[in-house]
């Protein structure tokens, strides 16, 4: 299982993460307003401004402090370190 630091200290697992997304766009707001009201969220953020959603496969939505790019960027450092 790899791991990929979303900020502060946070992890997540790699393999587990469907989407990372921007949640400026009012669908991508209505899922983690949803995913509040049924208790799936987990705010990463650490009391800072949430810049990235990322989309679990158990349909919890973490929230990230840091971009989207970022994340993605760390995920594909991940996958060519693996395919090495």
């Amino acid at each position: 299982m790899q791991l990929v630091n979303i900020g502060y200290g946070n992890m997540v697992a790699a393999d587990r993460v469907v989407a990372v997304v921007s949640p400026e766009a009012a669908p991508i707001r209505r899922m983690i307003q949803d995913a509040r009201d049924r208790g799936h969220i987990i705010d990463a953020t650490c009391g800072h401004k949430t810049k990235a959603a990322l989309m679990m496969d158990s349909e919890h939505v973490v929230l990230s402090a840091l971009m989207p790019e970022t994340i993605a960027g760390r995920m594909n450092g991940r996958k060519e370190t693996e395919q090495a």
